[in-house]
């Protein structure tokens, strides 16, 4: 409200507006707008959006030009007069056109990193776009997100099967993954090759893997923010394509639009559907896998949404999904798993006033299975969240901005486990969640300040949250940045440090049944208050532009959390009251521990015209404490390379070449030492030992996390050939090999049988895609 009366008193003036690609009504994102005053000769610059907005506010009267730079588009410019008769708010469109012929706007790229270097900290980020995501190497000729997440500098992830991933010491309940806004609760499918989202239909991927700002809450270790398209507004088009992993088909046009051809008003909607095929093909093309069985895994996504777009810039959209993925590897592992969820978005444009206005009100739900073999009790974890939020964004001059907001919302958990003794935890609750934040962005000279604070209220209990972040643009080429803060969750994962590889990741709430006191390792005695997960960032890193085309970017991140809930695999008694006497650390559900996180990441990149170098090395050490002594988790993977290049060959660019390599060192384990003859006790304290004869197999187990699995290693190629038609249609094929060198690397490892899954072996792949 203050905000609102400080803009209806103010009498400067404000240049807003949208750009969109005129062939199908999209907004098109980081469009680099230059404004010049024509009377002062003065320059300043700014870029779109994800809806295609920029704004430029505190301007006087004067003449001046605006023109609009793209790497796909033909450069556009309007001129525009601000006098005593000019609105305090002049709102522009652009209709973007592309060229009829490839042009190198190589030029463009180098002003537009110029222009998102400068004046944004995007320290711990990545950011990338549709053609981002489909440059890298594709997985079983297909593209996916989590060829991206795979190379981000600080990410660990535990290979080709499962698709779980662990950033910079956090694990991945700690990741929050929203789709337009809302939260995903498994991204990934058992097949970590693919994940749940639909790369056509992606217009952005933004990964903050620590230090982000008061703008995101209810996580500790990292963010990705996934943005959809709004859909085709102009005709009917889409893509179809097949391959021996999954066949998929995207549908996208007007449901109806506006008669006046300078309109950008209508309805559009987008359908997306996929489906594996390797329970049909992998016997087949892949017989040496699984013994002759093929791959086991199944998995099905569909999708849609409707936006309903205004002249002026606002929209709603409307969506739902569907996901569901089962893996069975007969005597040895179980899992399915299904989610489902939809809601709404809005984005509102007041025509008086400068303050921009997001919304959204959305719920999705995730349900687990998991048994190991058929004699074993089957793990299981639902959980079910609703969110209602707005945010709002007042520009001020010079690029400087405020952004503030409210979360309105809850989630509900069921969840059983079994611990080392098969002892039943089970935990069913609905917690209600509130958040609030405030953000402000201030440039001055060559300085960029960012604080911010968040409150978020879980139950009960209320956390106080600064943010900050800085950047000092030391020189033309050389940046130094800093972030950090507090972060809190309310989110805890129950799995078991002793397995060799995590399939099974249940969600409960902040528990209740922890103990009083926690002993720190300098035998300081710490009472707990709460089960909420806490931890403090601090990274600071610099950026070197080496020439136009190649950059180096070099962070070093510590993390502390000060409190973290795990399962208590020390459980022996039941928190009863014949078990008083008995300390909290062997009859408590779950306990609460403090860890660590170091390390070191560096980015090295090179892009120019037909070639893309991607190189990153990361060093990371995490450990634990559980209040008896220190362990390492399951992720603590302490050297980590990926190197990525790109090269389009012919004159049209149309036959590219891609590559992956990925070495990481062992992931620790906690080895069995010895298995022993398990006493049932069947007639109670009647059971008489000398004569009863168990079948039931137990294991001693050595120190927690002592040993190490071997290296993982993985090389890939893909080569994509592209054909356009007279009518604008392509053809696209795609090869691909995964693991060209056929490495063995673990997947999975039962620990009665000893028997050993290895991770996906060579896998030749052939794709074909048409679209229209």
């Amino acid at each position: 409200m203050l905000l609102l009366a400080g803009v209806a008193l103010a009498q400067d003036y404000t240049i807003r507006g949208f750009v969109y690609d005129s062939e199908n009504g999209e907004p098109v994102v980081f469009a680099k707008i230059i404004l010049l005053n024509q009377d002062t000769e003065e320059q300043i610059g700014t870029d779109s959006d994800l809806d295609g907005y920029f704004s430029f506010a505190k301007l006087e009267k004067g003449n001046f030009k605006i023109t609009v730079r793209t790497t796909d588009y033909e450069e556009l410019k309007q001129s525009v007069s601000l006098d005593d008769n000019s609105p305090l708010i002049t709102s522009l469109r652009f209709d973007a056109v592309k060229p009829d012929n490839i042009k190198d706007f190589e030029g463009v790229n180098v002003y537009a990193d110029d222009i998102n270097k400068k004046k944004n900290v995007e320290i711990s980020t990545i950011k990338l776009d549709q053609k981002g995501l489909e440059r890298l190497p594709s997985f079983g000729a297909e593209n996916d997100i989590v060829s991206a997440f795979a190379v981000t500098p600080g990410v660990v992830t535990t290979g080709d099967q499962g698709g779980q991933i662990y950033v910079r010491g956090g694990t991945p309940i700690q990741n929050k993954i929203l789709l337009d806004g809302m939260t995903i609760y498994n991204p990934f499918h058992s097949i970590g090759f693919f994940s749940v989202f639909e790369t056509e239909l992606v217009k952005s991927a933004d990964i903050y893997t620590g230090g982000f700002d008061s703008r995101y809450g209810g996580r500790v270790s990292s963010i990705m923010d996934i943005t959809y398209r709004d859909g085709n507004l102009k005709k009917f088009s889409g893509k179809v394509s097949a391959s021996p992993f999954m066949a998929k088909a995207v549908l996208e046009g007007p449901l109806f639009k506006s008669k006046d051809p300078n309109s950008n008003a209508g309805a559009a909607y987008m359908l997306s559907m996929k489906k594996s095929l390797l329970e049909l093909t992998s016997p087949t093309l892949y017989p040496y896998t699984n013994d002759g069985d093929g791959l086991p895994f199944d998995f099905t996504d569909l999708y849609g949404k409707v936006t309903f777009k205004g002249d002026a810039g606002s929209k709603v959209s409307v969506f739902g999904f569907n996901n569901r993925d089962r893996v069975n590897y007969a005597n040895v592992a179980d899992l399915n798993w299904e989610s489902f969820g939809g809601g709404l978005n809005f984005l509102l444009v007041p025509s008086s006033s400068p303050i921009f206005i997001k919304g959204h009100l959305n719920m999705s739900s995730y349900n687990i299975f998991f048994q190991e073999d058929p004699n074993s009790p089957p793990r299981t974890s639902k959980i079910n969240g609703i969110d209602l939020g707005f945010d709002f964004t007042y520009f001020l001059e010079n690029n400087s901005e405020i952004n503030y907001g409210i979360s309105l919302g809850g989630f509900g958990t069921d969840f059983v486990t079994y611990n080392e003794i098969d002892r039943k935890i089970q935990l069913d609750v609905f917690t209600p969640e509130i958040g609030a934040y405030f953000n402000y962005r201030i440039i001055k000279g060559r300085w960029v300040l960012q604080p911010g604070v968040r409150l978020q209220r879980y139950g009960s209990e209320t956390q106080i949250e600064p943010r900050f972040g800085a950047k000092i643009n030391a020189s033309e080429n050389f940046r130094l940045k800093f972030s950090g803060g507090r972060y809190s969750q309310n989110f805890t994962s129950a799995e078991s440090d002793r397995d060799v590889v995590t399939l099974f990741y249940g969600f409960l709430s902040a528990p209740t049944n922890v103990q009083d006191e926690l002993t720190k390792p300098n035998g300081e005695i710490r009472e707990i208050n709460h089960a909420l997960q806490i931890a403090w960032h601090g990274i600071g890193g610099f950026e070197l532009d080496i020439t136009k085309e190649l950059s180096l970017n070099v962070e070093g991140y510590y993390k502390f959390f000060p409190q973290l809930a795990n399962i208590n695999n020390n459980k022996i008694y039941e928190d009863t009251p014949e078990f008083s006497d008995k300390p909290d650390e062997l009859k408590k559900e779950f306990l609460i521990e403090q860890g660590y996180a170091y390390g070191a990441d560096f980015l090295l990149k090179y892009t120019k015209g037909r070639m893309f170098l991607w190189g990153v090395y990361s060093y990371g050490k995490t450990e634990r404490w559980d209040g008896f002594k220190y362990y390492t988790p399951v992720f603590d993977r302490r050297h980590n390379i990926n190197l990525v290049a790109t090269y389009a060959f012919g004159k049209k660019r149309d036959l590219e070449l891609s590559i992956r390599w990925n070495l990481g060192t062992g992931l620790p384990f906690t080895a069995t030492t010895g298995y022993f003859q398990g006493e049932q006790f069947l007639d109670g304290i009647n059971t008489d030992i000398t004569t009863s004869n168990p079948n039931e197999v137990s294991l001693l187990f050595g120190e927690i996390n002592t040993g190490r699995l071997p290296t993982y290693h993985r090389f890939d190629i893909t080569v994509k050939k592209n054909w356009i038609f007279k009518n604008k249609t392509q053809l696209e094929g795609v090869f691909g090999i995964t693991n060209v060198y056929d490495r063995d690397n673990i997947f999975y490892v039962n620990r009665v049988t000893n028997e050993k899954i290895p991770q996906l072996p060579i896998l030749p792949s052939i794709g074909v895609s048409y679209k229209w």
